[in-house]
């Protein structure tokens, strides 16, 4: 069993309450996606505003040579929003660190609790740097935000009410393992489930930290001076508490929880707080993570020695496995707050597990015994290995968060020549707590323009730093070949992480016709250039980076070797709509024998929810079927679906760093629907 690993999640995400008409404010928004055409840039990505909650900002901002501008909305997670316009400077987009420049952000209006309000963050900094497909940007600053008197209600179910509440407040409900927000066809919590609440002022403080037993008499529905209840229709339910802190509580929703829209309150010492709206679903499985955040390393173990396989001890191709997470379904059959010596199987005829692309055979799903933790028993399927090959489970149509586990078809260090990793470099750097690497790419992108007429972009990137609080696997993004990950913005915990670029000297890029261009430094340690219309041709060509050297970065050079010929996407008007259950076939012709195609889907709905899949195939198989249990996890909504031929990421070494890697990539981008 596994009663040691219910802490991996223990995920603090600070929220507050909005308890006073002026508000002292920091804004943050963490791994916003960005998307570039010629003159404009969308962003969406998690936002935090701290004493008011989580949330997503989107915005489309106006691109001049130093300045982004445009408009912005915040939806927070009870549905309320704030409206206003955002100003940054254009070095944001490629530098590596937060020393690109200030902007600002003006707050002009709202809903909910938030209508009329005015704010200004006078001082917002960022970073961000280039992806395949667009652009990853942070940024942040303090500032104020300024309620009108008598608002309105607060809208989402979040609690709301003609006045902010007072008292213990509730901000946030999530599954207790995949933190996947509303507003996804994957949220919600289901009945027999661990689930987590965010808020403020919800318990008495406890140091140290205490979490309950469910030895008998079991986890106790009142600690800390606090309870919780949960209410759906006439149907109101204590809830049995496994730890209960100010700002996070844990609890399982009992068994004969019935199914649909519902409240969770908490009352600490007397004080109820506000009626936070929640969906409960018949099933929808988060799977533990190594480090807690909901994504990267999965927490699997062997079924019969329960050692923890990690990058240096990978499962292997016909070991049986057990998969812990929460939310199989209601389990009347054992208690929801006493561990249980006879545990049973629930919806185990329902419940299916994949291996990248590839159905894995269950053995038992059900309780492990403890309150809520569930177990599923599978077969590792042969036919893929990797340091990062995805597990998803799915329920009865609806799908868990998306975690990788390195597989072997031995047990020992996994290896995934394809991002240029092996297990002993991963469990290295995972181990360290600051990492110093270096990055390269050249790549070719055609996507709409304003007028939604083809446009051409040549552009190459190179980027230095060093992080120190990040744990290295604890985020998603990199997928084996011949599978899929899914990213659905939420803001994880993790601490707090430090990004500081590390100087390289000059660097300058070599064509493949002998030309010579020097890439840009924005800032220290990001370097970016855009290339001429003729740089990147139809016949691909090889590309040398060479890095004379500087204060923190020795001299190196990095040969990447662009696709010869350039993939075609043959099926283009296939992905203009996107039916999200029954998953989308790429075609292609051309691209480089034994490299790569990379297929990234991203949509965002009316609720400001944002998905994103990322697929990486073979070239050679000239098509990829993304599964419908990877685009059903997306929200209806607008969007973008992107094909590219990637090439294998190459490694180089320099002084001064810890590991250094390069790519490039051909590709195209279209505007798509998701339904």
């Amino acid at each position: 069993m596994k009663s040691n690993y219910l802490l991996i999640a223990y995920a603090i995400l600070s929220a507050a309450a909005l308890d006073a008409a002026t508000i002292n404010t920091t804004l943050t928004v963490s791994n916003g996606s960005g998307m570039v055409t010629s003159t404009d840039i969308t962003i969406s990505g998690p936002v935090t505003l701290t004493n008011i909650g989580n949330g997503t900002l989107t915005a489309t901002a106006a691109i001049s040579e130093t300045t982004l501008s445009g408009p912005i909305t915040i939806t927070l997670t009870d549905g309320d929003t704030l409206t206003g316009t955002a100003t940054l400077p254009t070095s944001v987009l490629t530098s590596k660190t937060s020393d690109s420049g200030t902007g600002a952000v003006s707050i002009t209006g709202g809903t909910g609790l938030f209508a009329g309000a005015t704010g200004s963050f006078p001082s917002i900094s960022g970073s961000g740097f280039s992806t395949p497909t667009g652009f990853s940007v942070s940024f942040g600053g303090a500032g104020t935000i300024t309620t009108a008197s008598n608002s309105g209600g607060g809208g989402g179910g979040g609690g709301g009410g003609n006045t902010p509440p007072t008292g213990p407040t509730i901000t946030g409900v999530v599954n207790n393992y995949s933190f996947v927000p509303a507003g996804f066809p994957n949220s919600g919590v289901a009945p027999s489930s661990i689930f987590t609440i965010f808020g403020t002022g919800m318990a008495a403080a406890s140091n140290p930290q205490t979490l309950n037993t469910s030895a008998a008499p079991g986890i106790p529905t009142t600690f800390n001076g606090t309870s919780v209840s949960v209410t759906v229709g006439a149907t109101t339910l204590p809830v049995g508490l496994y730890y209960a802190l100010p700002v996070q509580i844990a609890g399982v929703l009992p068994a004969a929880t019935p199914t649909g829209a519902g409240t969770i309150t908490v009352t600490y010492n007397g004080t109820a707080s506000n009626q936070f709206a929640i969906q409960v679903i018949p099933s929808g499985v988060g799977l533990d993570t190594y480090l807690g955040t909901g994504s990267g390393l999965i927490t699997m173990t062997d079924a019969h020695t329960a050692v923890l396989h990690d990058y240096t001890n990978s499962a292997a191709t016909g070991e049986k496995v057990t998969l812990w997470g929460t939310g199989l379904g209601s389990d009347p059959s054992d208690s929801d707050t006493v561990f249980s010596t006879t545990p049973h199987a629930v919806n185990q005829a329902s419940v299916q597990v994949y291996f990248g692309a590839i159905q894995a055979t269950v053995s038992y799903a059900g309780s492990s015994g403890f309150p809520g933790l569930d177990q599923i028993n599978v077969i590792v399927p042969a036919g893929i290995t990797g340091c990062f090959v995805p597990v998803v489970v799915v329920v009865n149509g609806i799908s868990s968060n998306f975690p990788t586990a390195p597989i072997a078809n031995n047990n020992g260090p996994c290896t995934d020549a394809t991002f240029g990793f092996t297990g002993t470099q991963l469990s290295t750097l995972n181990g360290q707590t600051t990492v110093k690497s270096g990055s390269v790419f050249v790549g070719q992108s055609i996507s709409p323009d304003a007028n939604g007429s083809p446009m051409t972009n040549n552009f190459a990137s190179a980027n230095f730093e060093s992080v120190t609080g990040a744990s290295f696997g604890s985020s998603g993004g990199y997928a084996t070949i011949g599978s899929c990950v899914v990213t659905e913005v939420v803001t994880a915990a993790g601490g707090v992480v430090t990004s500081t670029g590390l100087e390289a000297g000059t660097i300058t890029l070599a064509g493949p016709g002998g030309t010579n261009y020097t890439l840009t430094e924005n800032t220290t340690g990001s370097y970016a250039q855009l290339l001429p219309a003729n740089a990147i041709t139809g016949s691909g060509g090889t590309f040398v980076y060479t890095g004379a050297g500087g204060t923190d970065v020795g001299a190196f050079m990095a040969t990447i070797n662009l696709p010869n010929p350039i993939l075609s996407w043959t099926n283009q008007g296939a992905g203009a709509t996107v039916t999200r259950s029954e998953g989308v076939l790429v075609t292609w012709t051309g691209g480089t024998p034994g490299s790569n195609v990379y297929i990234t889907g991203i949509s965002s709905g009316a609720n400001g929810a944002t998905g994103t899949f990322t697929c990486y195939a073979p070239q050679s198989a000239l098509q990829f079927m993304v599964p419908p249990f990877v685009t059903g996890t997306l929200p209806a909504g607008t969007g973008t679906l992107s094909v590219e031929n990637l090439t294998d990421f190459i490694s180089f070494t320099a002084t001064g760093i810890d590991h250094g890697s390069g790519f490039g990539f051909t590709g195209n981008l279209i505007d798509s629907t998701y339904q």
